[in-house]
């Protein structure tokens, strides 16, 4: 389900698994690969970030890296995730976290910048 007010640039660069979320007015800035695996959520207002600029550079040129969802993982409201970002299986990622490195599956994670807190609790046999 993709919500009515999403933005998407270069569609071509998004892969969305079966039974996942894509909430309103989330945007998904896919100058490089965006990949969102099964059973997913990504909330409302979130940003996937896959590009930048290399200010190390006085032409500062853009530099882009992938950015993957894994399955079952959510990525709560008003989040941003910049450029070559992995989110691990199932993990969480709480509201308005700044993600810009890779973040485990199973664990939910928060903050500015975002960092690993606890390990994510399921009912018995689901995952």
């Amino acid at each position: 389900m993709i919500g009515p007010t999403v933005h998407v640039t270069h569609p071509w660069n998004v892969t969305i698994g079966d039974h996942s979320q894509i909430g309103d007015y989330a945007w998904l800035y896919a100058i490089g690969p965006i990949r969102i695996e099964r059973h997913a959520m990504v909330s409302q207002k979130a940003f996937l970030c896959t590009g930048g600029h290399d200010y190390t550079q006085p032409s500062m040129p853009l530099a882009t890296g992938p950015i993957e969802i894994g399955s079952g993982a959510w990525v709560c409201a008003d989040v941003f995730i910049g450029p070559g970002v992995a989110i691990g299986a199932g993990a969480v990622i709480g509201a308005r976290s700044a993600v810009f490195r890779d973040m485990p599956s199973m664990m939910v994670c928060m903050g500015v910048p975002c960092r690993p807190v606890k390990p994510r609790n399921t009912p018995q046999g689901q995952s």
